[in-house]
Protein backbone atom coordinates (compact mmCIF):
# COMPACT_ATOMS: atom_id res chain seq x y z
CA UNK A 1 0.00 0.00 0.00
CA UNK A 2 2.09 2.84 -1.52
CA UNK A 3 1.53 5.92 0.09
CA UNK A 4 0.70 4.49 3.84
CA UNK A 5 3.98 2.63 4.51
CA UNK A 6 5.86 6.39 4.26
CA UNK A 7 3.20 8.34 6.38
CA UNK A 8 3.73 11.03 8.65
CA UNK A 9 4.29 8.74 11.65
CA UNK A 10 5.30 5.37 12.25
CA UNK A 11 6.20 2.51 14.85
CA UNK A 12 9.20 0.27 13.66
CA UNK A 13 8.83 -2.17 17.06
CA UNK A 14 6.83 -4.70 15.29
CA UNK A 15 8.58 -7.64 12.70
CA UNK A 16 5.32 -8.51 10.89
CA UNK A 17 3.44 -5.60 10.67
CA UNK A 18 3.50 -1.55 10.41
CA UNK A 19 1.81 0.65 12.54
CA UNK A 20 1.38 4.13 10.49
CA UNK A 21 -0.03 7.57 11.76
CA UNK A 22 -1.34 10.30 9.74
CA UNK A 23 -3.54 13.13 12.09
CA UNK A 24 -6.08 11.26 13.94
CA UNK A 25 -5.93 7.80 11.77
CA UNK A 26 -4.03 4.69 12.77
CA UNK A 27 -2.68 2.56 9.96
CA UNK A 28 -1.63 -1.24 10.65
CA UNK A 29 -0.36 -2.98 7.52
CA UNK A 30 0.26 -7.05 7.52
CA UNK A 31 3.82 -7.40 6.56
CA UNK A 32 4.60 -11.00 6.00
CA UNK A 33 4.22 -10.39 2.18
CA UNK A 34 6.47 -13.95 1.32
CA UNK A 35 3.60 -15.87 3.16
CA UNK A 36 1.12 -13.73 1.72
CA UNK A 37 0.40 -12.12 5.00
CA UNK A 38 -0.57 -15.28 6.52
CA UNK A 39 -1.90 -15.27 10.02
CA UNK A 40 0.54 -16.98 12.04
CA UNK A 41 0.78 -16.87 16.31
CA UNK A 42 2.91 -14.13 16.40
CA UNK A 43 1.19 -12.00 13.56
CA UNK A 44 -1.76 -11.83 15.90
CA UNK A 45 0.18 -11.33 18.96
CA UNK A 46 1.27 -8.25 17.69
CA UNK A 47 -2.02 -7.05 15.91
CA UNK A 48 -2.89 -7.33 20.02
CA UNK A 49 -0.14 -5.18 20.85
CA UNK A 50 -0.53 -2.67 18.34
CA UNK A 51 -4.43 -2.46 19.23
CA UNK A 52 -2.47 -1.51 22.84
CA UNK A 53 -0.54 1.06 21.24
CA UNK A 54 -3.21 2.70 19.23
CA UNK A 55 -6.59 2.58 21.75
CA UNK A 56 -4.49 3.65 24.67
CA UNK A 57 -3.96 7.45 22.78
CA UNK A 58 -7.56 9.39 22.68
CA UNK A 59 -5.88 11.20 19.47
CA UNK A 60 -6.12 8.09 17.68
CA UNK A 61 -10.24 7.81 16.65
CA UNK A 62 -10.43 5.27 13.62
CA UNK A 63 -7.90 2.43 12.74
CA UNK A 64 -7.45 1.27 8.66
CA UNK A 65 -6.52 -2.14 8.38
CA UNK A 66 -4.81 -3.60 4.90
CA UNK A 67 -2.08 -5.80 3.84
CA UNK A 68 1.46 -5.09 2.04
CA UNK A 69 1.98 -5.45 -1.66
CA UNK A 70 -0.89 -6.27 -3.93
CA UNK A 71 -1.30 -9.46 -3.87
CA UNK A 72 -2.80 -10.27 -0.30
CA UNK A 73 -4.65 -8.37 2.18
CA UNK A 74 -4.13 -11.41 4.08
CA UNK A 75 -4.69 -15.49 2.57
CA UNK A 76 -5.60 -17.33 5.72
CA UNK A 77 -4.18 -18.78 8.62
CA UNK A 78 -0.50 -20.50 8.48
CA UNK A 79 -0.97 -23.90 7.98
CA UNK A 80 1.92 -25.10 9.53
CA UNK A 81 0.86 -24.15 12.73
CA UNK A 82 -2.72 -26.45 12.08
CA UNK A 83 -1.14 -29.37 11.85
CA UNK A 84 -1.28 -32.10 14.22
CA UNK A 85 -2.73 -29.75 16.85
CA UNK A 86 -4.77 -32.06 19.82
CA UNK A 87 -8.61 -31.25 20.38
CA UNK A 88 -7.70 -29.27 23.38
CA UNK A 89 -4.87 -27.32 21.22
CA UNK A 90 -7.53 -26.63 18.56
CA UNK A 91 -9.49 -25.18 21.03
CA UNK A 92 -7.10 -22.75 22.45
CA UNK A 93 -6.23 -21.53 19.15
CA UNK A 94 -9.79 -20.63 18.09
CA UNK A 95 -10.54 -19.05 21.31
CA UNK A 96 -7.05 -17.02 20.65
CA UNK A 97 -7.85 -15.93 17.49
CA UNK A 98 -11.82 -15.21 18.04
CA UNK A 99 -11.00 -13.17 21.55
CA UNK A 100 -8.70 -11.28 19.28
CA UNK A 101 -11.54 -10.54 16.93
CA UNK A 102 -14.05 -9.75 19.10
CA UNK A 103 -11.39 -7.25 20.97
CA UNK A 104 -11.06 -5.85 17.23
CA UNK A 105 -15.25 -5.71 16.83
CA UNK A 106 -15.67 -3.75 20.83
CA UNK A 107 -13.19 -1.87 20.37
CA UNK A 108 -13.56 2.08 20.63
CA UNK A 109 -11.68 2.72 17.04
CA UNK A 110 -13.96 2.41 13.97
CA UNK A 111 -11.90 0.35 12.26
CA UNK A 112 -11.72 -0.09 8.10
CA UNK A 113 -10.70 -3.00 6.23
CA UNK A 114 -8.84 -1.80 3.37
CA UNK A 115 -8.91 -5.44 0.94
CA UNK A 116 -5.68 -4.78 -1.73
CA UNK A 117 -5.69 -8.45 -2.36
CA UNK A 118 -6.46 -12.43 -1.31
CA UNK A 119 -8.51 -12.24 2.06
CA UNK A 120 -8.71 -16.02 2.54
CA UNK A 121 -9.95 -18.12 5.67
CA UNK A 122 -8.05 -16.10 8.90
CA UNK A 123 -7.83 -13.17 7.12
CA UNK A 124 -11.70 -13.13 5.98
CA UNK A 125 -12.06 -13.38 9.68
CA UNK A 126 -9.90 -10.73 10.26
CA UNK A 127 -11.61 -8.54 7.71
CA UNK A 128 -15.56 -9.58 8.68
CA UNK A 129 -14.18 -7.92 12.67
CA UNK A 130 -13.73 -4.56 11.23
CA UNK A 131 -16.80 -2.39 11.13
CA UNK A 132 -16.51 -1.32 6.89
CA UNK A 133 -14.77 -3.28 4.28
CA UNK A 134 -13.78 -1.85 1.28
CA UNK A 135 -12.40 -4.29 -1.60
CA UNK A 136 -10.68 -3.62 -4.17
CA UNK A 137 -12.00 -4.46 -7.75
CA UNK A 138 -9.16 -6.99 -8.20
CA UNK A 139 -9.27 -8.86 -5.05
CA UNK A 140 -10.84 -12.44 -3.80
CA UNK A 141 -12.50 -13.86 -1.17
CA UNK A 142 -13.31 -16.93 0.68
CA UNK A 143 -13.01 -19.00 3.75
CA UNK A 144 -11.76 -22.58 1.78
CA UNK A 145 -10.94 -24.14 5.54
CA UNK A 146 -13.57 -27.56 4.72
CA UNK A 147 -10.80 -28.38 1.50
CA UNK A 148 -8.83 -29.07 4.98
CA UNK A 149 -10.74 -30.95 6.79
CA UNK A 150 -11.62 -27.90 9.52
CA UNK A 151 -14.20 -24.99 9.36
CA UNK A 152 -13.48 -21.10 10.29
CA UNK A 153 -12.53 -21.27 13.53
CA UNK A 154 -11.66 -17.07 14.76
CA UNK A 155 -15.43 -16.08 14.39
CA UNK A 156 -15.91 -16.42 10.49
CA UNK A 157 -19.38 -18.87 10.67
CA UNK A 158 -20.62 -16.67 13.15
CA UNK A 159 -20.06 -13.16 11.49
CA UNK A 160 -20.14 -14.66 7.90
CA UNK A 161 -23.96 -15.54 8.86
CA UNK A 162 -24.20 -12.30 10.58
CA UNK A 163 -23.58 -10.40 7.50
CA UNK A 164 -25.03 -12.37 4.87
CA UNK A 165 -27.49 -14.48 6.16
CA UNK A 166 -27.43 -18.14 6.81
CA UNK A 167 -28.09 -19.28 3.09
CA UNK A 168 -24.92 -17.59 1.50
CA UNK A 169 -22.91 -18.23 4.44
CA UNK A 170 -23.63 -22.18 4.68
CA UNK A 171 -23.09 -22.11 0.95
CA UNK A 172 -19.70 -20.42 0.77
CA UNK A 173 -17.69 -21.93 3.81
CA UNK A 174 -19.43 -25.41 2.59
CA UNK A 175 -17.70 -24.88 -0.72
CA UNK A 176 -14.84 -23.08 0.30
CA UNK A 177 -15.20 -20.91 -2.84
CA UNK A 178 -13.38 -17.92 -3.63
CA UNK A 179 -15.97 -14.97 -4.85
CA UNK A 180 -14.89 -11.80 -6.51
CA UNK A 181 -15.51 -8.23 -5.42
CA UNK A 182 -18.78 -7.48 -7.34
CA UNK A 183 -20.58 -11.14 -5.50
CA UNK A 184 -19.23 -9.84 -1.93
CA UNK A 185 -20.86 -6.51 -2.06
CA UNK A 186 -24.06 -7.82 -3.66
CA UNK A 187 -24.73 -10.37 -0.81
CA UNK A 188 -23.67 -7.55 1.67
CA UNK A 189 -19.74 -9.24 2.86
CA UNK A 190 -18.62 -5.25 2.07
CA UNK A 191 -19.49 -1.72 1.84
CA UNK A 192 -17.77 -0.54 -1.18
CA UNK A 193 -15.81 -1.75 -4.17
CA UNK A 194 -13.36 0.18 -6.28
CA UNK A 195 -10.53 0.10 -8.70
CA UNK A 196 -7.23 -0.92 -7.03
CA UNK A 197 -6.08 2.60 -7.36
CA UNK A 198 -8.61 4.01 -5.77
CA UNK A 199 -8.42 1.80 -2.58
CA UNK A 200 -6.58 4.10 -0.47
CA UNK A 201 -8.13 7.23 -1.46
CA UNK A 202 -11.14 5.89 -0.96
CA UNK A 203 -10.39 4.96 2.82
CA UNK A 204 -8.97 7.88 3.89
CA UNK A 205 -12.33 9.86 2.88
CA UNK A 206 -14.22 7.24 5.14
CA UNK A 207 -12.41 7.94 7.60
CA UNK A 208 -11.79 11.71 7.29
CA UNK A 209 -15.81 11.54 7.51
CA UNK A 210 -15.72 9.73 10.65
CA UNK A 211 -12.64 12.02 11.93
CA UNK A 212 -15.19 15.22 11.70
CA UNK A 213 -17.78 13.98 13.84
CA UNK A 214 -17.77 13.66 17.44
CA UNK A 215 -16.05 11.38 19.06
CA UNK A 216 -17.84 10.51 21.93
CA UNK A 217 -20.70 10.25 19.55
CA UNK A 218 -19.17 7.80 17.26
CA UNK A 219 -18.00 5.45 19.88
CA UNK A 220 -21.79 5.61 21.04
CA UNK A 221 -22.92 4.96 17.68
CA UNK A 222 -20.94 1.89 17.70
CA UNK A 223 -22.25 0.08 20.67
CA UNK A 224 -25.63 0.70 19.77
CA UNK A 225 -25.11 -1.30 16.46
CA UNK A 226 -22.92 -3.55 18.11
CA UNK A 227 -26.30 -4.16 20.60
CA UNK A 228 -28.49 -4.33 17.37
CA UNK A 229 -26.13 -7.09 16.43
CA UNK A 230 -25.49 -9.00 19.34
CA UNK A 231 -28.38 -8.01 22.06
CA UNK A 232 -31.90 -10.34 22.14
CA UNK A 233 -35.03 -8.54 22.19
CA UNK A 234 -35.72 -5.17 22.78
CA UNK A 235 -32.20 -5.10 24.47
CA UNK A 236 -30.95 -2.46 21.54
CA UNK A 237 -33.53 0.17 21.82
CA UNK A 238 -32.32 0.59 25.97
CA UNK A 239 -28.64 0.18 24.53
CA UNK A 240 -29.43 3.13 22.52
CA UNK A 241 -31.39 5.26 24.79
CA UNK A 242 -28.71 5.07 27.25
CA UNK A 243 -25.95 6.40 24.92
CA UNK A 244 -28.25 8.63 23.98
CA UNK A 245 -28.57 10.42 27.41
CA UNK A 246 -24.99 9.63 28.37
CA UNK A 247 -23.67 12.08 25.31
CA UNK A 248 -26.81 14.62 26.29
CA UNK A 249 -24.30 16.27 29.07
CA UNK A 250 -20.96 16.37 26.96
CA UNK A 251 -19.26 19.08 25.94
CA UNK A 252 -19.42 18.29 22.46
CA UNK A 253 -23.06 17.99 22.30
CA UNK A 254 -23.50 22.00 23.69
CA UNK A 255 -20.55 22.88 20.84
CA UNK A 256 -21.91 20.94 17.92
CA UNK A 257 -25.55 22.57 18.32
CA UNK A 258 -23.57 25.84 19.39
CA UNK A 259 -21.96 25.53 15.87
CA UNK A 260 -25.44 24.71 13.97
CA UNK A 261 -27.07 27.60 15.16
CA UNK A 262 -24.13 30.04 14.33
CA UNK A 263 -23.62 28.69 10.95
CA UNK A 264 -20.07 27.04 11.65
CA UNK A 265 -18.39 23.80 11.94
CA UNK A 266 -18.20 22.63 14.80
CA UNK A 267 -14.74 22.15 17.25
CA UNK A 268 -15.26 18.78 18.95
CA UNK A 269 -12.74 17.63 21.82
CA UNK A 270 -14.21 14.31 23.22
CA UNK A 271 -15.32 15.62 25.80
Amino acid sequence: MKGMENGPGHDDSFTDLKLCFDGGLAVLILSRPKQLNALNLSLLQQIDRALDLVEQDPAYRVLLITGSGEKAFAAGADISELRGLSTEQGKRLSRRGQRLFERLEKSRLLVIAAINGFALGGGLELAMACDIRVMAHTAKVGLPEVSLGIIPGYGGTQRMTRLVGPAHALELIASGRKIDAHHAWRIGLVNHVVPAEQLLETCRGIANEMLANAPLSITAAKVAVRAAVDGKGNEGFHVEAKEFAKLCTTEDVEEGMKAFFEKRKAEFKGR
